[in-house]
């Protein structure tokens, strides 16, 4: 992959997490900011979850209140470099241990 895919790639990510929380019907409320290429959701307890491109390695990094997590693009889905889990499964887990209700972007 190159460094053009890559971010276009990771634009597309940004889009599907900003969507869905735009879309977001729950009590909870979920602020997303992009600001360059770091993407942060606050959320009413105080608590964040920083994702942002490190451009260099190609990967997608998440930081939450669990933990951080690097992610490689396998095929057509950002995978954990350690634990092999889905990007999308990881930030479903910290979106709803987060704002305390169910959270999904599927």
């Amino acid at each position: 992959m190159n460094d053009s895919e890559f971010h276009r790639l990771a634009d597309e990510l940004w889009l599907t997490i900003e969507e869905t929380l735009d879309n977001y019907d729950g009590d909870s409320d979920i602020d997303c900011e992009i600001n360059g290429g770091v993407l942060t959701l606050s959320f009413e307890n105080g608590s964040k979850i920083i994702i942002n491109r490190q451009e260099p390695l190609h990967q997608v990094w998440l930081a939450t209140r669990n933990g951080g997590y690097h992610f490689d693009l396998k095929g057509d889905e950002w995978v954990c470099d350690r634990s092999g889990e889905t990007f999308w499964h990881l930030l479903e887990e910290a979106c709803s241990a987060q704002s305390g209700e169910k959270v999904s972007f599927r």
